[in-house]
């Protein structure tokens, strides 16, 4: 299977993502959270740099969970229209 690559919209939207989870995660540490959540710090890491632009539905729900964040925050944050600060 050959993957295509990333449009500019995509990138972006993963960048929006990235913001918005780091900025909700504030001072908590990245090992913490990415444990409490059931992934690896690497993959919290790509994620909140936009390295992992469209990470799956139930690994960004269980981050947010993990974040106190709801699905709607984070939609909202990563609408292009500004993002949650912590």
């Amino acid at each position: 299977m050959v993957r295509l690559p990333l449009t500019a919209q995509q990138r972006a939207y993963g960048l929006r993502l990235g913001r918005t989870l780091r900025a909700a995660r504030a001072d908590r540490s990245l090992t913490d959270v990415a444990a409490s959540a059931g992934i690896s710090a690497e993959t919290l890491r790509k994620i909140e740099t936009g390295r992992i632009a469209t990470p799956s539905f139930p690994m960004i729900a269980a981050v947010a969970d993990v974040l106190d964040l709801s699905l709607d925050e984070l939609a909202a944050g990563t609408s292009g229209k500004g993002a949650r600060t912590a």
